[in-house]
C-alpha cells in the first residue's frame, strides 16, 4: 500500500465521516429546528433540508469514493457559505459571539484536495494515472 494512497484515504474518510455525522445531527435533532434557525438569520429555511440531505449523502459517497469530485465541490459551496454567512463576523478562531470559521476552513480545505486530486486506488471510482 503506497503511503499517499494510504494518506489520500484516511483524509476521505475523515472528510465523509464529519460530514455525515453533522448531517446526521441536524435529522436527529429536527431538521426543522435547523430550517427556523435559517430563517432568522434570513437564509431560506429549505436550504437546511437540501444541506443535511448533502451532507448525509455525500459523506456517505466520500467515504465510499463515489462521485468524490462533485461530492467535494458541494462540500466546498457548503462552507463557504457557512463562513460567510454566519461564522466570518467571529473571525478565525471566534468569540463571545461564537464559534470561528477555522473548522469550515479545514472542512474546505480538505474538500478541495478532492477537487484537485488524482483518483485514489482505494474507491470505487478509480482511474488510472
Amino acid at each position: 500500500m503506497e503511503k499517499q494512497q494510504l494518506a489520500t484515504l484516511l483524509l476521505r474518510i475523515m472528510l465523509g465521516a464529519s460530514f455525515l455525522i453533522h448531517g446526521l445531527s441536524k435529522f436527529q435533532g429536527g431538521v426543522g429546528n435547523t430550517a427556523a434557525w435559517f430563517d432568522s438569520i434570513g437564509l431560506p429555511g429549505g436550504l437546511a433540508y437540501v444541506i443535511a440531505i448533502i451532507e448525509v449523502l455525500g459523506g456517505i459517497l466520500m467515504i465510499l469514493g463515489i462521485a468524490t469530485r462533485y461530492v467535494a465541490i458541494a462540500f466546498v459551496a457548503i462552507m463557504l457559505g457557512a463562513i460567510f454567512t454566519v461564522k466570518a463576523a467571529n473571525g478565525f478562531l471566534g468569540n463571545d459571539q461564537g464559534a470561528g470559521y477555522e473548522l469550515e476552513l479545514v472542512l474546505a480545505v480538505m474538500a478541495i484536495y478532492f477537487v484537485l486530486a488524482p483518483f485514489n486506488v482505494y474507491s470505487f471510482t478509480r482511474k488510472k494515472a
